[in-house]
């Protein structure tokens, strides 16, 4: 198959969340089973070492929006085998300090940039020459383009055989923006409508997507049920129960050619299962780099991602000492809200010999408290698939989750009658997350039952190429989908 892979961060170009993961490693797995798959993303501000990977191809597309037409150039960059990376660059519109907003909130114009983005993919395709069988679309940002595919060119030669397929990543961000830029998208009035992407007097994006794609497919089986929910649907929750036909569940994968202790070069030293020697050299590095003292039997804690309430920051932070008066010492890499950047500074000040802490995310540095760190906290509020528990599980970190999402699905919990690879917490308040977290100290106090479940979790298997397989199935029944639906 031919895909079409629509993303709007992609590793190592763009990052703001696991999506960009996901962009990166998919379309690699699915090319190692045969299919090309073209990824399309904007060209965001790059480094200038990013910048040289670049060609500029020889054409402009012309995108229109509302009555304008907005020139792009397009760049690109072999990915791997199979894989291309298509950058659409509008200077105007993507060369920015963030990819959807800076330090004082989203930008004002995302409608018009994702609007423009989502018309520069199909116009891309057309511009290649090159027939598609399959468009996969990935959270709000290209929520229209199943629409668009559907709407203005599903009668195309290049693209007349194509399904599409929706994956939702996040449902709590949807893309949702004043009916006076209806008319930005090009579309008629006709589907401004309860049925189509109107949402309480506004456009939806997102909704876009669930509704015109052939298939819809989201990353966890647990997230599929709490999105069918008031609580986690965030309004969506009818429109994914009238689809329910078209729902599918892919986990995430992991590139263990990249999230391998065995080899990752970002280690202090490396280990595996047969000798877990080097782990103890790299908490000790780790403990370094942040400052904190030599503690032997005294275990290290990790949290790294955004610092934000959906990550569980407004469950942690008020019980941060607390977690710290356990007996452990801890170390924290993220950004996100400023309140939280300024309150665990000020702590980190306070607790220094305890808590490390880095405002900012280096790639190098999460490998390195993935392998050095005991334990790896997430007490997420809600969490689709999550990454991270999977990186640690393979590193023998053992990942303290609340059970939401992806993290009730993939860290099953430990006790001494009932051996599994975490620590695990319903419900989100603080003396839950502060009894997982003895019960991870108690374990760790048996070296024996420790190793064991280390070992456990180093087994574990989230490939990609399990996963790449059932997306290659799902991309089957949208293509069948689409056929059916131009027959009818």
């Amino acid at each position: 198959m031919h895909v079409l892979f629509v993303s709007p961060e992609v590793w190592p170009l763009s990052r703001v969340g696991g999506l960009a993961e996901v962009s990166h490693d998919l379309p690699l797995a699915l090319a190692a089973r045969g299919h090309t798959v073209d990824v399309v993303t904007p060209k965001c501000r790059l480094a200038p070492e990013q910048e040289a990977r670049l060609k500029r191809l020889e054409l402009t597309l012309e995108v229109p929006v509302s009555w304008r037409r907005h020139h792009a150039e397009v760049f690109t960059m072999e990915s791997g085998p199979g894989v291309t990376i298509y950058l659409i660059s509008h200077e105007h519109l993507f060369d920015r300090e963030g990819l959807y907003g800076n330090a004082y909130g989203d930008y004002e114009d995302n409608a018009e940039r994702f609007i423009f983005f989502s018309r520069a993919a199909m116009e891309l395709c057309l511009a290649l020459g090159k027939p598609v069988d399959l468009i996969h679309a990935n959270d709000w940002t290209t929520g229209l383009v199943p629409l668009y595919h559907k709407a203005q060119y599903h009668d195309h030669p290049l693209l007349a055989q194509a399904g599409s397929l929706m994956t939702v990543h996040n449902m709590g961000s949807q893309g949702i923006f004043w009916h006076y830029d209806m008319p930005l998208t090009g579309l008629g009035w006709e589907y401004f409508t309860p049925e189509a992407i109107e949402f309480y007097g506004k456009i939806n994006f997102l909704k876009a997507g669930l509704v015109y794609a052939d298939m819809i497919s989201t990353v966890s089986p647990t997230y599929a049920q709490e999105i069918q929910t008031k609580e986690m649907g965030y309004g969506l929750e009818g429109v994914i129960q009238s689809r329910l036909d078209r729902l599918a569940v892919v986990i995430n994968g992991v590139d263990y050619q990249v999230w391998d202790p065995r080899v990752d070069t970002f280690l202090a030293a490396n280990y595996g299962p047969g000798n877990l020697a080097g782990k103890a050299l790299c908490q000790a590095g780790l403990r370094q780099a942040f400052g904190l003292p030599a503690a032997a039997g005294r275990p290290l804690v990790g949290f790294l991602g955004r610092l934000v309430e959906r990550r569980g920051m407004d469950l942690l932070a008020p019980a941060l000492e607390q977690v710290l008066d356990l007996g452990l010492d801890m170390v924290i890499m993220g950004f996100g809200d400023d309140h939280y950047h300024a309150f665990l500074q000020e702590l980190h000040r306070r607790r220094a010999e305890r808590l490390g802490l880095a405002i900012g995310y280096e790639m190098d540095l999460a490998h390195q408290i993935i392998a050095g760190c005991d334990l790896l906290l997430m007490p997420s509020r809600y969490e689709p698939c999550g990454l991270h528990q999977l990186h640690a599980l393979r590193y023998g970190t053992l990942p303290v989750v609340r059970a939401t999402g992806g993290l009730a699905d993939t860290v099953s919990d430990h006790t001494p009658s009932s051996p599994g690879v975490g620590f695990k917490f319903q419900a989100y308040e603080a003396p839950a997350m502060l009894e997982a977290l003895g019960r991870a100290l108690d374990t760790f106090s048996r070296p024996q039952e420790w190793q064991a479940a280390m070992g456990r979790a180093m087994a574990l298997d989230f490939s990609w190429g399990k996963a790449a397989a059932a997306y290659e199935d799902i991309y089957r029944q949208a293509r069948a989908n689409a056929q059916e639906e131009r027959k009818a």
